[in-house]
């Protein structure tokens, strides 16, 4: 008895589409993935960054700013309060170093004009002691000397008032300058808070600026990454596809031809073959 096989096969360009794939899925797997090309990168700082930084990092201007300022502020506070007390003395500060220098020639020529002045009042005393007799008496000298008192009185509070006088003068010009230099010591305390805050802004700004550059450049380098990151899987893709493509082909398609295979018979088959053939036909016969 024969015996057949039967065996079903696809199209013969479906049958090397199949082929080919596995060829190219076998060659593609065997490569090393060049993760290198698209591996994460980070953009640098731009230079407005490091400006910022530097700026925020270096003495004097982020960081202490505020120093000189502070240190002129009590350099002024020491130099004001050198200008408090009675200001003995003749040194600065003293309320000698502020009386003008040209005061004891103003006293000198004041009191020279009130001596001559002094003298024409004796020389009247003379007239009215002539007209009336007493030149040379008693009562000349009593009113002489009467005069004289009065007049040296007279030149002395005229003295102790320009003096005074000096005295005040100087004591406001010196409450002046204590009080702009107390003023200046504040304009510094202020500089020391403002100084450091104009700096801060700077920083900010540059810092800013800085990352808004930094982020486009990161924008670039992810977009590079991103763009070589697809080459390297292009051709996983474009395979994936064809074996999509291939799986739903073959799920759609029934066998397209069929092939019988049947052996050759052996003697033991063919005397069986030759037996069944007479017994059937005797059969025949004798019915």
């Amino acid at each position: 008895m024969a015996t057949e096989t039967s065996v079903t096969r696809q199209a013969p360009y479906i049958e090397a589409l199949g082929e080919q794939y596995g060829k190219d899925l076998t060659a593609l797997t065997a490569k090393k993935m060049p993760t290198a090309t698209y591996a994460p990168t980070v953009a640098a700082q731009d230079q407005a960054q490091k400006d910022a930084y530097t700026m925020a990092t270096t003495q004097g201007q982020g960081i202490g700013a505020y120093a000189p300022y502070i240190t002129q502020a009590g350099a002024y506070q020491q130099q004001a309060a050198g200008l408090t007390g009675t200001g003995a003395g003749t040194g600065v500060g003293s309320i000698a170093s502020y009386m003008s220098p040209y005061q004891q020639q103003v006293i000198d020529e004041t009191l020279k004009q009130y001596d001559i002045q002094s003298q024409k009042g004796l020389a009247g005393i003379g007239q009215q002691a002539a007209m009336s007799g007493n030149l040379g008496g008693g009562r000349e000298g009593v009113m002489r000397s009467e005069y004289q008192s009065q007049s040296d009185l007279n030149r002395a509070m005229l003295n102790a008032q320009m003096l005074q006088q000096g005295y005040g003068q100087a004591q406001q010009a010196r409450g002046a300058d204590f009080g702009q230099t107390r003023q200046l010591a504040g304009d510094q305390m202020a500089m020391a808070g403002t100084v450091p805050g104009l700096y801060g802004q700077d920083i900010s700004r540059l810092g800013s600026a800085g990352a808004i550059q930094q982020t486009q450049d990161q924008a670039v380098l992810d977009a590079q990454r991103e763009a070589n990151r697809m080459a390297a899987y292009d051709p996983y893709e474009r395979l994936g596809y064809m074996g999509a493509g291939l799986g739903n082909i073959l799920g759609g398609m029934g066998g397209q031809y069929q092939t019988t295979i049947r052996p050759d018979p052996t003697p033991l088959q063919s005397a069986l073959g030759i037996l069944s053939t007479g017994i059937g036909a005797y059969q025949a016969f004798k019915n």
